[in-house]
């Protein structure tokens, strides 16, 4: 089987399929979902099993490809990459942008080995445990990923709040997402119709990461050549990769933690990657001895939902494949294409007739992870020329790439006008140090935290007792008061504990 998977005609297709991947992630507002959608269509006129390996490969190297302008640019190339866009970034401003690149790509291709080895040894059990989540359980589980707006800001967790409910409040303009109807239907009346099908939280994205950081430096709040590393610039490509495997095997419990939490959530359906790199990051920051430095160019906040993000892209398929209900946007769009491979996903899958077909796509999913990392190694090097650029020329690449990537999701000058609105909402916020990425994660997670509540209620007849008695429920709520409260009983502990003193600073007895 890998003979034929290694054939001209499989490999071929398969690693252009990649290196678009790197294009497309590395094109700000071009998500990989777009990108799995572009390459479905030219797959039809190919063996299935080219066609599987096209979908799957461009699926896991868009995913990494976006961390690539949000290392250089501060832009994230997808959603998926938000949560390491500011460690990523201020290590490129310090000259180190390649190896936090090389250090993303190994924990990708780890994080996706995990995922692959868990799609492959326990897709119907994790599977199982994603089709027994009902409308409560997802309700806690995006509440859990809203309480990562405080966790995600130590120091500053009322502001990261602030910040996520200004998100979720900016989520609800447009249609209600039950009902349909217009939340408030003055904007229409006042000539903005377009703000009736709500923000999109890409054009956001963009604007709060990318027009933000020129506003600032243009204000002379930030100065790229004062920070760079001359060091950095002149390290041998045999030692930038030494260092970047010494700094993975430094923190390899963390990248294994972040894949295997990546893998649970992306088994869930409609988590998705995103969610997954947030979970991850905030993890990493509650158990880091290093809590401070996150945000500020710390390697943890790049392993953590590097990992994670990646292993979430092969979790999404053990739901796709064990029950036929996609994980995500991308298995959502796969699962029709699959079937114009004449590949049924469901149970029927699993039997003993279909396990060349099984077996064929776990084969790809494997050898995809090995795959990119060479051509992941190549879109970091084509991309490493811009942190060398003269600031002034990086800070117009970035308004170029900003917009055209919010023109192009819909080819709308609106989503132009919402992205540079977003720039200067960012510039404010981070001038009164207000995060600005818990107000992504509101607008992400918001829409999925009120219509999975209100529509649990109408299925029990506002009946709120499932809410807090299913046994899943609970055990996210248990999850969640340890993440609020398990700081603050930890540093009351410890001043418990600390023995009272005298003047002479000796232990009284």
């Amino acid at each position: 089987m890998i003979d034929q998977l290694l054939q001209p005609s499989v490999l071929l297709p398969w690693l252009l399929s990649m290196i678009f991947g790197i294009f497309v992630g590395a094109t700000p507002g071009l998500t990989a979902t777009m990108a799995v959608a572009l390459i479905i269509p030219l797959s039809f006129y190919l063996d299935p099993s080219a066609g599987i390996a096209m979908v799957i490969g461009v699926s896991f190297t868009a995913i990494f490809a976006g961390d690539i302008p949000a290392t250089y640019l501060r832009i994230p190339g997808t959603p998926a990459s938000a949560a390491a866009t500011l460690d990523s970034h201020e290590l490129a401003k310090r000259g180190q942008g390649d190896l936090a690149l090389l250090v993303d790509l190994i924990c990708s291709v780890l994080g996706g080995l995990v995922g692959v080895l868990f799609l492959i040894l326990c897709s119907a059990p994790l599977a199982v445990l994603a089709l027994s989540f009902s409308d409560f359980e997802y309700f806690w589980l995006g509440i859990l990923g809203l309480s990562m707006s405080a966790l995600v800001c130590e120091g500053y967790a009322i502001r990261g709040v602030l910040s996520a409910m200004i998100g979720i409040l900016i989520g609800t303009i447009g249609m209600d997402v039950v009902v349909g109807q217009p939340r408030y239907p003055f904007l229409k009346t006042i000539g903005n119709a377009d703000l009736m099908s709500g923000l999109g939280f890409i054009p956001a994205m963009i604007g709060l990461f990318g027009i933000a950081e020129v506003l600032r430096s243009a204000a002379g709040q930030t100065d790229w050549s004062k920070s760079k590393s001359p060091t950095m610039a002149r390290q041998s490509l045999g030692a930038l990769w030494i260092e970047a495997l010494r700094t993975t095997a430094l923190h390899k419990w963390l990248m294994l933690r972040s894949s295997l939490l990546g893998t649970l959530i992306g088994a869930l359906p409609g988590a998705g990657a995103d969610i997954a790199a947030w979970g991850a990051y905030g993890l990493a920051r509650k158990t880091s001895r290093r809590s401070q430095d996150f945000g500020h160019g710390s390697m943890e906040g790049i392993v953590g939902p590097t990992s994670a993000n990646n292993a979430a892209v092969a979790g999404a398929w053990i739901p796709a494949l064990v029950f036929g209900i996609p994980g995500d946007a991308i298995t959502a769009i796969v699962l029709g294409a699959m079937l114009m491979y004449n590949i049924t996903p469901g149970p029927k899958l699993f039997a003993p007739e279909n396990a060349s077909q099984l077996n064929t796509i776990f084969a790809i999913a494997l050898i995809t992870q090995f795959l990119l990392l060479p051509i992941g190694f190549l879109g970091i090097k084509a991309f490493s020329g811009l942190s060398r650029l003269p600031q002034r020329y990086i800070l117009a690449g970035v308004v170029v790439f900003s917009v055209v990537g919010a023109y192009a999701l819909n080819n709308s000058l609106f989503d132009v006008y919402v992205m540079f609105a977003f720039g200067l909402l960012g510039y404010f916020m981070e001038s009164r140090r207000i995060p600005v990425a818990p107000l992504i994660l509101g607008m992400i997670l918001g829409e999925l935290v009120e219509r999975k509540l209100r529509s649990g209620l109408i299925a029990t007849q506002g009946d709120f007792t499932p809410l807090f008695t299913r046994p899943i429920c609970l055990l996210l709520i248990t999850i969640l008061l340890l993440a609020i409260f398990s700081g603050p009983c930890m540093r009351l502990l410890s001043r418990v504990r600390k023995p009272a003193r005298d003047s002479d600073g000796l232990p009284t007895p």
